[in-house]
């Protein structure tokens, strides 16, 4: 009865996690803050359900392959998303007029060279 209960929380809190990060995806305003929405709040979500399934379906094999998939899942997401943020900063995408500080403004993006070596103007 209480593992019920405890897996019902766990997994109406990750369902929840995740439709906070879809209404994050449509509503904030701009690429980056999207993706952070995404990577944070859908990780967490996702960690959630899936607690909420080894509590109700208690087995040595459900809990390797559910453990080994939360671990895959919190180490990946924060990366994709770090990944994805960069990517959109050097490809120019805009923030949104809101954003009051560009901690990499200053530097620009700028493209990995092939060699390493500064380009020749």
């Amino acid at each position: 009865m209480i593992r019920q209960v405890l897996a019902s929380v766990l997994l109406l809190g990750g369902v929840g996690l995740v439709v906070v990060s879809a209404v994050g995806l449509v509503r904030l305003p701009d690429a980056y803050n999207r993706m952070n929405a995404i990577a944070k709040a859908a990780s967490l979500g996702a960690v959630g359900v899936l607690l909420g399934v080894l509590l109700l379906m208690p087995s040595l094999r459900t809990g390797v392959v559910l453990l080994l998939a939360i671990g895959l899942q919190l180490f990946t997401a924060p990366l994709g998303g770090y990944a994805l943020g960069r990517a959109a900063y050097r490809a120019g995408t805009p923030l949104a007029p809101v954003t009051r500080r560009d901690d990499l403004g200053a530097r620009g993006p700028t493209p990995p060279s092939s060699s390493g070596e500064p380009e020749a103007s």
